[in-house]
């Protein structure tokens, strides 16, 4: 992996801003955080959602009876 020091930085992010803008790098920024924080609730999530409501206590004490 490339190591990139000081300057190569510097000449990076004068390419991003004379290429998006300064008042785009904000929302840039706003968008990769709220990306890389969705990807990390996904990974540490369940798989499945039970969306299935439950039932409450009385209705199955009737179909019991019956």
């Amino acid at each position: 992996m490339p190591h990139f020091g000081f300057q190569e930085l510097i000449i990076i992010l004068l390419i991003v801003l004379v290429l998006f803008g300064a008042t785009k790098l904000p929302e840039i920024g706003r968008g990769l955080g709220q990306a890389i924080r969705n990807f990390k609730k996904g990974v540490s999530e369940p798989d499945e959602l039970n969306v299935t409501p439950k039932k409450p206590v009385e209705d199955k004490k009737e179909e019991e009876k019956k």
